[in-house]
């Protein structure tokens, strides 16, 4: 964190966001026309709240959007990577920008008792009929996509470029952002010179913009273990050869990948999740299955402790005598989110002028992913994702006192502080819009 606001404020320092100048405030007729729209926008955010879906089954929720959009004046596209959609309005020569927003829930069954809480109800790839909310704040970010959106369509004349806006499907499994760009999303649709996206966050003061230059959110990884054994009856164990014994083992063998093989400083996370074996007390399974989540920023870091898992799970399998080697799948998910630092330090600028220093904060880089990385990763592509504090700023001190946590992104109550947080995200994208795509003068 450190370096990172040592290259920020020498970012600013040496006036490489000196063109974010002409943003120093918002435009009086943004903020007015904001106040007058903002009931439809809370409308809209109920709405989605009480009709979430899962990733790439957002089918209401992308034609809701599409239809929205498409009335402001935009070239909609639908379908793309599945359920995304494109909006497009072209507006004279200049750059061209990228909003993304995303448009799945999760499988969680809500327990915030607010009157438009969630009572949807989800088929998932078993079969099974699980809960659905909007539990990470996505229905929070496509209002203020919309709000955006709106607002750039009534004042072209305060910009030039091109507003590429994306609502992406499946951003919790990860997947959806990759799915768009198999796609064609940078092929067929205009590719842009700088991405932006904004998240709801659960440690800052409602409507603080929180930022954080070079990498800032981790690469994510699934690890399936099956280590295999020799099944029997439960009170001769010297005649098997217990995978529930070596599983165990192994679990405690990872952790010393983490505490003894990586260097303190490059952050991994190694959680086991999932595990599975057997049916009774008196019998030994044949196997047993284990599920792990991988966190790592460094590509170097990610791909030695990828190799050290599947190194120490054949080693314990070996060393327990296990008739045949274990097997080890892994599962990308996505890489790390990167800032680029010189964006960053523009943005602070503008954010800075158009809502008061008071509202934006540095923030430290998390180990929870994000597929908004992808984009950033295309060629020629800028990009930059940005937090913004959802909890009341009273509540938050008080927690903070007391020492007890909050429910947090992804839990059964999560519940953002509507108003505040979705009005200073609005402001911040306008904000940032205006300054990358200000009229040359």
């Amino acid at each position: 964190m450190k370096q990172s606001r040592i290259l920020v404020n020498s970012l600013l320092a040496a006036g490489v966001v000196s063109g974010a100048a002409h943003a120093a405030t918002l435009p009086a007729p943004f903020a007015e026309q904001l106040d007058a729209h903002y009931p439809a926008v809370e409308t809209l955010y109920q709405e989605l709240h009480r009709n979430p879906e899962l990733g790439f089954n957002e089918h209401q929720t992308a034609a809701r959007l599409a239809k929205l959009v498409k009335g402001l004046g935009y070239d909609v596209t639908t379908g793309v990577g599945g359920t995304g959609v494109v909006g497009i309005l072209r507006n004279g020569p200049g750059p061209t920008v990228m909003l993304r927003t995303e448009l799945d829930a999760l499988p969680v069954q809500e327990k915030t008792n607010l009157p438009f809480a969630s009572k949807v109800t989800s088929k998932n790839a078993a079969g099974e009929t699980i809960p659905v909310a909007h539990a990470c704040g996505h229905d929070l970010h496509m209002s203020a996509w919309y709000a955006t959106a709106k607002l750039m369509a009534d004042n072209r004349n305060a910009w030039s470029g091109t507003l590429v806006l994306v609502g992406q499907p499946a951003e919790e499994s990860v997947a959806g952002a990759a799915a768009m760009l198999r796609d064609g999303l940078f092929q067929r649709f205009p590719k842009p010179d700088y991405a932006l996206s904004m998240h709801d966050d659960a440690s800052g003061p409602s409507g603080t913009i929180m930022y954080h230059a070079g990498a800032f959110r981790a690469s994510s990884d699934v690890v399936n273990i099956t280590v295999f054994g020799q099944g029997g009856h439960g009170a001769v164990p010297h005649e098997t050869r217990d995978p529930i014994v070596m599983a165990s083992r192994i679990v405690l063998a990872l952790q010393t990948l983490v505490s003894r093989e990586n260097n303190p400083i490059d952050p991994a996370v190694i959680t086991v999740g999932s595990i599975h074996g057997g049916t009774q007390a008196n019998i030994i399974p044949e196997q047993v299955t284990l599920q792990l989540s991988v966190r790592t920023f460094k590509p170097e870091v990610r791909k030695r402790v990828l190799a050290s898992i599947a190194r120490e799970v054949k080693g314990e399998a070996i060393a327990a005598g296990a008739p045949r080697e274990p097997l080890v799948e892994v599962k990308t998910g996505t890489d790390s989110v990167f800032n680029d630092p010189e964006l960053i330090g523009r943005v602070v600028k503008t954010l800075q002028g158009a809502l008061g220093p008071e509202f934006v904060q540095e923030m430290p880089p998390k180990m929870t992913s994000e597929d908004f990385s992808q984009y950033g990763m295309q060629p020629g592509v800028k990009a930059i994702l940005l937090h913004v504090g959802a909890v009341d700023p009273a509540r938050l001190e008080a927690a903070r006192k007391a020492g007890q946590p909050l429910p947090g992104t992804h839990s059964p109550q999560w519940a953002p502080d509507f108003k505040p947080t979705v009005t200073n995200t609005i402001k911040a994208e306008v904000a940032i819009l205006l300054d990358l795509m200000a009229p040359k003068r």
